[in-house]
């Protein structure tokens, strides 16, 4: 086993920084020791944004995306070493999710590309990185995502507690810890995405604080009927989705028909979408006991309160009163999956992605240390 100090990058769908945490990992534990949020500038969630709704864009354009997303995740590494007073020979190796630009699971040829260079982030910080976590699941006929669930797994199943661990990131996803059952997993579909872009197009704020715009709105009804109508709801698992499907092209076309809805139902509406989308989710796959909530939706006050009243009978809570940070899950999870890669251990669970085997996952980018003179 390839135990020692790891680090998780993860910058999501949701754009609100890049998360990265520093955690002791070997076979039987994840401690995590620090964690730090980097921030984006504007002008590359800009050009971000600019290319993966499906715009046109060019080769060079992507190229230069990857590189420059790459050396601002190894900066985001560096400054994390830096607060924490460690150097990169402390570090056994780096878990790299990269900044998804476009996902497509589903047809002849499916793919998910994430950037930000992993030899740059290499090259830049000195520690072996691991990063294309994705791929070798969709080679084996998966859909690449969530892998998540794999991590909660390992860290919250309980053994007679029927449990349901919620990421609402950018995008919702669902991992279902059923004791003696195989994990199952997949996105639910919308979670902080639509709400994030509606807020910016009409406050200019990059998130709804504290649900203040939704609270200050009504649920439209039709609206939100309407919404739900769209066919990904109603797909079986496996799936997977992102911004490519769930963006402001898509709520607009939801509201083209609408005119003169206040922007604050729609706000309204949009959370609610998100809890009756998983509340409905959690339901089908059967319920549980315990319904843990991690992931910058975790802090949503009216979505926390609208799934407990959604899922009576059941107890909606974070992941942090079990533990593990909520805001950290995902970054996490990344180091974890760069110590399994490294320890020669599969990574992604087939009865999530619908993979026909279990496998490694990423692709490793090695350093050279020099030996002392």
């Amino acid at each position: 086993m390839k135990s020692g100090r790891y680090i998780g990058v993860m910058s999501g769908t949701s754009l609100d920084g890049i998360d990265v945490v520093l955690a002791a990992i070997d076979e039987r534990m994840v401690a995590q020791q620090a964690s730090y949020s980097h921030p984006i500038p504007i002008e590359l969630k800009q050009a971000i944004l600019g290319m993966c709704q499906g715009q046109r864009t060019t080769l060079s354009a992507v190229g230069q995306l990857d590189t420059r997303l790459g050396i601002l995740f190894a900066e985001a590494v560096q400054e994390l070493l830096k607060k924490c007073g460690l150097h990169a020979q402390d570090i056994t190796a780096i878990g790299n999710h990269g900044q998804t630009v476009w996902h497509e699971p589903k047809g002849e040829a499916t793919f998910s590309l994430q950037l930000g260079d992993n030899n740059r982030i290499a090259a830049m910080t000195g520690i072996t990185t691991v990063g294309d976590f994705r791929r070798r699941d969709m080679a084996y006929g998966g859909q690449g995502a969530p892998l998540v669930p794999a991590f909660h797994a390992a860290l919250l199943t309980h053994p007679n507690e029927r449990r349901m661990v919620l990421n609402i990131g950018g995008i919702a996803n669902l991992s279902i810890l059923m004791p003696g059952q195989p994990v199952r997993g997949f996105d639910t579909g919308p979670g902080n995405m639509l709400m994030d872009a509606w807020v910016w197009c009409n406050r200019s704020q990059p998130y709804d604080k504290d649900a203040s715009m939704a609270s200050e709105g009504r649920v439209n009804l039709t609206l939100l009927q309407q919404m739900l109508s769209d066919p990904y709801f109603a797909e079986p698992a496996p799936k997977s989705t992102g911004r490519e499907y769930f963006n402001m092209a898509w709520l607009e076309r939801q509201l083209s028909n609408m005119p003169g809805l206040r922007p604050e139902d729609v706000q309204a509406t949009l959370a609610e979408l998100t809890a009756t989308s998983i509340s409905e989710q959690v339901q089908l796959a059967g319920g549980c006991e315990r319904l843990l909530v991690c992931g910058g939706g975790a802090r949503n006050p009216l979505v926390m309160t609208r799934l407990s009243a959604l899922l009576p009978g059941i107890e909606v809570c974070t992941t942090d009163n079990f533990g593990v940070s909520g805001d950290d899950m995902e970054a996490l999870a990344f180091a974890w999956l760069a110590f399994r890669t490294l320890s020669g251990l599969p990574g992604n669970m087939p009865s999530v992605t619908g993979a026909s085997q279990s496998t490694l996952l990423g692709a490793i980018y090695p350093v050279m240390h020099k030996k002392p003179a």
